[in-house]
């Protein structure tokens, strides 16, 4: 399984429909292809279905709908896959810090699946990917300039004119909608950092509200998260020999395990002082987890959606 060549398919079907996605294409000098789906462009829900998908490697699908929580109706998307250790944790999972000189962003997608960031997760799915082609996603308000798309092409140790590069910020549409269609991968980063592990795991679906925009980034960045850690659902199908620890690491993993649950994310950032590091890791997770253990017939259910801080989210201006 090569998630960059897999991949291809889905980049080259946003290419070509970049006109009804509402999206840029552009080839840099340095030859790479960039597709701007927020920066200057609008981009919009569908663009953000495709950039779920993309994220995945080609080896999950998405669906956009809308769904009540309470009287509370919102956009929503649902994400599935039958590769889950490879699609969520070995590509769609954020582990690259993409720093260079002034310009920062979060990488995700399969390009880090050559990068190797982070190189021990890599480790616990027994992954890595071989290819002559990268594609990796970035959540920033930007586009990458030369000496950051020549430095991703080496971390991958590929030629620059094979390298895709997709950007959507977080207050932007398309931004939002991938954001929320992270839920199966947000649920199973948690399930392995409480001792699950990852290749028992066969397959997975989960669901969650996609944030209205805000034009502030700190404010987009707080809703975009509450609607995961307070409104998200996901399912998974694992063969596990051990009921009891199972039960156990279900148990563990929902949002509402975390001492910084029950306010709206952005007021946890801001009392952190706005550091990452200082908010606790636990409520990096969704509001409920759902475990079914297809060895012993047994299902596992953990944490609920809060509705009440959904609302308070998005009644912040």
């Amino acid at each position: 399984m090569s998630v960059n060549r897999n991949v291809l398919n889905v980049v080259k079907m946003m290419i070509d429909e970049r006109e009804g996605l509402r999206i840029n294409v552009e080839e840099t000098s340095e030859g790479a292809t960039v597709i701007d789906a927020g920066v200057d462009a609008q981009g919009g829900l569908a663009a953000g279905r495709y950039i779920t998908e993309t994220c995945m490697g080609g080896f999950g699908v998405a669906s956009l709908s809308v769904a009540s929580y309470g009287d509370l109706y919102l956009p929503a998307i649902t994400v599935v896959t039958d590769f889950p250790a490879v699609a969520l944790l070995g590509a769609q999972f954020a582990g690259w810090r993409v720093s260079f000189g002034k310009y920062f962003a979060m990488g995700s997608g399969p390009a880090r699946a050559l990068a190797l960031k982070p190189n021990e997760l890599y480790e616990k799915i027994d992954y890595r990917d071989e290819a002559d082609t990268a594609t990796i996603i970035l959540e920033a308000s930007t586009k990458p300039p030369g000496e950051v798309i020549e430095y991703i092409a080496r971390e991958c140790k590929i030629d620059s004119k094979k390298l895709y590069v997709i950007v959507a910020p977080t207050s932007s549409i398309a931004g939002s909608t991938q954001i929320s269609g992270r839920i199966i991968e947000t649920a199973l980063h948690k399930l392995v950092d409480v001792g699950l592990d990852p290749r028992a795991v066969l397959s997975a679906v989960g669901c969650a509200p996609i944030a209205p925009v805000h034009p502030i980034s700190n404010r987009a960045m707080g809703r975009t998260n509450d609607m995961i850690l307070y409104g998200g659902v996901a399912f998974f199908n694992v063969a596990c020999d051990d009921d009891a620890e199972l039960e156990k690491v279900v148990e563990k993993t929902p949002s509402s395990r975390s001492r910084d649950y029950g306010r709206p994310f952005a007021d946890v950032f801001r009392d952190a002082g706005y550091d990452f590091y200082k908010v606790d890791a636990a409520i990096f997770a969704p509001a409920v987890v759902v475990v079914n253990n297809v060895k012993s017939g047994r299902f596992f259910r953990a944490g609920e959606i809060n509705v009440d801080v959904l609302k308070q989210s998005l009644e912040r201006y």
